[in-house]
């Protein structure tokens, strides 16, 4: 057989028998299984090098640089950062982790709880958010019928499995679990559960990442017993103590987050992640103070091109105040926290630049 045909049958595909490429007389049945063989690996690692493939060209198990990466990008949030850096690089690291990583990131909105979610995917996955191993589940949007959850779990574990199937170091994200049906979450158990595998699957190689947020009118009214609400008032202790923010750590939050989590009437209330303690870890984000969300402002003010760089700030001090007092505060008599973070920022920003 000439080699044009070889590299025309390799560069085409398996579309047609292989007996379409090579002259059943002049081969022996061995011989031709091996061909084609070869002829099917040369597919699939040409087809790779083009299209997503679960492979370390597509999904980078190197974590090296994570924790810088998360440091220069979220403001504020140094538990967030390092906490996440550690379990994330452990996991991608081991070739055989004993489960599937699950994380709960809580807090305040706007505080970057979406955002770390997307520099995850960034890093990890060479298609970032848009790779087709990325799956983020909006709970409004997927599951807005609370008297559905039978139906919706029978989805949600047939998606899951499907999924890990086709690459088992997928990144499933959970948005607004305040606003899950209760009982939902509890199908996923078996996947973060210890078990070598499931019918032939592996499942410990994934990470789940579940978002949950507080409603805005909780935090006006600065009562609710929730993990958000925890969160405000422990951070807010710790800035009338004068001490550092940097200074405060995990453990100063960790009780009463996962305390908050139990007692929530939403997402992981009652549900067996909890109750089993199949989430490795709750992070929390805390509320942005001011100068975090000058920050956002300069990012904006960057990527439309009003600064050439950050570097400029200074000269347009003036103008990142005014953006700045756009936004709301609390506590209403110190005006220290921003009530919706950074999330407000962009929109802020094309309102006060409209006047300039």
């Amino acid at each position: 057989m000439n080699s044009r045909l070889t590299l025309t049958c390799l560069f085409l595909g398996i579309s047609f028998h292989i007996s379409s490429c090579f002259d059943p007389i002049s081969l022996g049945a061995g011989a031709a299984i091996g061909v084609g063989s070869a002829v099917i690996g040369g597919w699939t690692f040409v087809q790779c090098r083009i299209f997503e493939c679960c492979n370390s060209r597509w999904v980078n198990t190197n974590m090296t640089g994570l924790a810088s990466r998360l440091e220069s990008q979220l403001y504020g949030q140094h538990l967030a950062v390092s906490t996440i850096a550690k379990h994330i690089s452990a996991h991608m690291r081991n070739p055989n982790p004993t489960k599937a990583l699950g994380l709960s990131f809580q807090g305040w909105t706007g505080t970057g709880k979406n955002y770390a979610s997307q520099i995850l995917a960034k890093h990890i996955y060479r298609n970032g958010m848009r790779s087709k191993y990325v799956h983020l589940i909006s709970a409004t949007r997927e599951f807005p019928h609370a008297d559905k959850v039978q139906q919706y779990k029978e989805n949600l574990k047939q998606w899951i499995e499907g999924n890990i199937t086709k690459c088992e170091r997928s990144l499933f994200i959970f948005d607004e679990m305040d606003k899950l049906p209760n009982g939902l979450l509890d199908v996923i158990k078996p996947y973060l559960e210890y078990y070598e595998d499931i019918s032939g699957v592996v499942y410990r190689k994934a990470i789940f990442i579940f978002l949950r947020t507080l409603d805005a009118h909780v935090l006006f009214a600065f009562t609710s017993n929730t993990a958000g609400q925890d969160i405000s008032q422990i951070a807010l202790k710790h800035f009338h103590s004068a001490q550092a923010r940097e200074d405060l750590q995990l453990k100063d939050l960790e009780k009463e987050i996962t305390r908050a989590t139990v007692n929530t009437q939403k997402g992981l209330w009652h549900s067996e992640l909890v109750t089993k303690n199949l989430i490795t870890a709750y992070i929390p984000f805390l509320p942005l103070e001011r100068s975090h969300v000058k920050e956002c402002i300069v990012d904006v003010l960057v990527d439309k091109g009003y600064l050439k760089s950050r570097k400029e700030r200074k000269e347009k001090a003036d103008l990142l105040n005014t953006i700045a007092d756009e936004l709301i505060y609390y506590p209403n008599d110190e005006k220290i926290y921003s009530t919706t973070g950074c999330k407000r920022v962009a929109e802020k920003v094309d309102f006060v630049l409209e006047d300039i």
